[in-house]
């Protein structure tokens, strides 16, 4: 626990100016993200008698073990640095809001040539025209089927499209009317196009147009006495009637609003929001939360804002804002809302009428959330909390191991050596922090040999970083680089993982944090080999173990007999999810080396080619014989390809020719070359 007096800042040194500060620890991790009108009087409130602090921010600033800051010319773009950096950073004591659930859209690819209306979850993409979410998936599908009869878009796969095409008959919607058929050319791009956008704008709100259109053309049917097609009219306009339905009128004057409400208790906050377009109910959503930060009613709704509108622009963000509580102060939130919608939108609480009774509806959603979230949440909590005591019980540990780190090893008959490692923090997976590595070190099958090898370069690197932080001596790193077998493996090697990209300092890195616990997958030999890579880096701090698969028996570094936990203890149950995930995760990786050792050919061994330009030049000659047999002047004529790369591939190409071709015995015929 650190003392907030050994960072604490001089007084002169802090600005009295708006600005974004944050609060590392002694790892140089981001905890805590903040904004401030004054940095001098916010950052002040910190260093104050920590018996005076808020609970969790007392957590806080013992955690912490230094301060930042940067001023920004206004609140509004304190506002935006804030979401920004709590985005980037992802710090453990700021409020960050969970979906409760995958909420369903409904969206129209607008972005594609003949636009598709589909089921949507997942981040927003470019292009795509969203509305909802939806509490069910069934309801989006309910509502397309009746509007498909007015606008007949195009709801198929790409794969379905590309083969209606191909074979020149729709599939079963283009011969019932419910798709205009495009594959087939019944209508053109731009007829397509238009009535998606006529879909999205009924969708939109848009209703009253199109119903006294289809009324219209309804009695000059019925006038020309062309009652089929009147009475088809007619059937049109109630599905249309029907779709409407399914969002009853919650707001005469066809308002644009969102409403959001917050249901709180000391230690959790529920968020809902309502999407209201056109005077309708259009979406709803919710999040739940941690109250890892003394935050307030007001504190959570500008979180919540800064999460619903933080990436949206134009009419995403609507007119009009309710919210339970105004952020202190409103006037740099409004401002920066009506920057992201580019107009004006009114952020206020409801005081009467419709939208204060709709709000109530919000409001009794929300509690009800925070009651379902805390019911499920309770047994999970008490249970994971369970298991990790058992394990530090059963293990001898002086405290729970709340990050535990597991390794395994997989391979094909000795080939494609590959390791794995999946990190467990709280007792839940942090996939995020998944590590992969490949054996370079030696060729053959040697798993024991493997896992010192590998536990030796997660720690190192570990150490590495230390050292960048000024927490390693010099003294102590130069014994961890002559350690026994440590030359083994180049600098270049020491971290084969996929996500080689470096990060910024302050950001989660690669083996930046150490683990209370590793554990291994194997017996004695594998645990003894852990420990003995530990030790060799000087690292006495980590507990190690091992989870043998036949009998599910424990091992501990040094001890002949195994630690037995029972078949109905939580933290064996948990040790065995660990592992498993291991051993899954280096299968995948496993699995994909081979994959791709297997497709590979000749084009690979090109230096510098990449593939998009292997598909280029395939499409272009057909087969890399052709392209093998292909003069540079005829290489040089596909698109992306220059005289240099041109030489290069028909150097490499002839290189790798085979001596003579292959010829079938039986037949007496030339075989193509295998994978051409």
């Amino acid at each position: 626990m650190a003392d907030p007096s050994s960072y604490r800042p001089k007084p002169g040194q802090i600005p009295d100016s708006p600005g974004v500060y944050r609060f590392r620890d002694e790892h140089g991790r981001v905890i805590y993200v903040g904004k401030a009108k004054s940095l001098r009087q916010r950052l002040s409130s910190y260093f104050q008698d920590l018996a005076g602090l808020h609970t969790r921010t007392r957590t806080m600033v013992t955690t912490a073990a230094s301060v930042e800051w940067t001023v920004v010319s206004t609140e509004v773009e304190a506002l935006q640095l804030e979401y920004t950096w709590i985005k980037e950073y992802d710090p453990r004591f700021n409020v960050k809001y969970r979906d409760d659930k995958s909420y369903p859209s409904l969206a129209v690819t607008l972005n594609e040539e003949f636009p598709r209306v589909q089921v949507m979850r997942g981040p927003k993409k470019k292009g795509v025209r969203y509305f909802g979410p939806y509490a069910h998936a069934w309801a989006i599908r309910e509502t397309v089927d009746l509007m498909l009869r007015v606008f007949p878009v195009r709801t198929c796969s790409a794969g379905v499209f590309k083969r209606s095409a191909q074979i020149g008959r729709p599939c079963l919607l283009g011969y019932i009317g419910k798709c205009s058929a495009p594959c087939v050319g019944r209508v053109s791009a731009g007829e397509h196009r238009e009535l998606a956008e006529e879909f999205c704008d009924f969708m939109a709100g848009r209703t009253g147009t199109y119903l006294r259109r289809l009324e219209q053309q309804m009695h000059e049917a019925a006038e020309e006495m062309e009652y089929e097609r009147a009475a088809r009219l007619r059937d049109d306009i109630e599905a249309l009637r029907r779709a409407m339905e399914k969002n009853a009128v919650v707001l005469a004057d066809a308002t644009d609003a969102d409403l959001i409400a917050v249901a709180e208790d000391e230690l959790e906050a529920a968020v809902q929001i309502f999407h209201v377009r056109g005077g309708r109910v259009r979406g709803q959503r919710g999040w739940v939360t941690d109250k890892v930060e003394a935050v307030d009613t007001a504190g959570l709704v500008e979180h919540a804002l800064q999460q619903l509108y933080g990436e949206e622009s134009g009419d995403a963000v609507p007119k009009e804002v309710l919210v339970p509580a105004l952020p202190e102060p409103v006037e740099p939130v409004a401002q920066w809302l009506g920057e992201r919608r580019g107009s004006r939108v009114d952020l206020r609480i409801p005081q009467r009428g419709d939208k204060k009774d709709l709000m109530a509806t919000v409001q009794r959603n929300a509690q009800q959330a925070l009651v379902l979230h805390k019911t499920k949440r309770a047994s999970d909590l008490t249970t994971r909390s369970r298991a990790l005591e058992e394990i530090a019980e059963a293990l001898e540990l002086d405290s729970a191991p709340l990050r535990i780190e597991c390794f395994d090893i997989s391979h094909l008959q000795g080939q494609d050596v590959v390791a794995s490692m999946v990190v467990f923090e709280d007792g839940l997976a942090r996939k995020s922090e998944y590590r992969r590595f490949q054996i370079k070190s030696f060729e053959g099958q040697d798993d024991v040999r493997s896992m010192h090898e590998v536990i030796g370069r997660r720690f190192r690197r570990y150490l590495q970083e230390k050292q960048k932080a000024g927490e390693w001596s010099e003294e102590n790193a130069v014994e961890a680089a002559e350690a026994p077998e440590a030359s083994e493996v180049s600098e270049s090697d020491q971290a084969v993982e996929l996500d080689t990209a470096r990060t910024e300092d302050g950001r989660p890195k690669r083996f930046a944090y150490p683990p209370q616990l590793v554990v291994v997958d194997g017996g004695q030999p594998q645990v003894a080999a852990a420990r003995r890579a530990l030790d060799e880096l000087g690292i006495d701090d980590v507990a190690v173990c091992g989870l043998a698969k036949r009998l599910e028996e424990v091992w501990l570094p040094g001890d002949d007999d195994p630690v037995v936990l029972p078949r109905t203890s939580e933290g064996l149950y948990l040790l065995q999810r660990v592992r498993d995930e291991a051993h899954r995760f280096a299968i995948a990786y496993q699995r994909s080396k081979r994959t791709k050792t297997i497709r590979s050919g000749p084009l690979d061994a090109v230096p510098g080619l990449g593939e998009t330009r292997k598909k280029a030049l395939l499409k272009h000659f057909g087969s890399v014989k052709r392209l093998r047999a292909a003069t540079v002047e005829q290489i040089c004529e596909t698109p992306g390809i220059g005289r240099k790369t041109a030489e290069t591939i028909a150097a490499a190409l002839a290189a790798a020719a085979p001596p003579a071709p292959a010829v079938n015995m039986t037949t007496g015929e030339i075989m193509e070359e295998a994978g051409e």
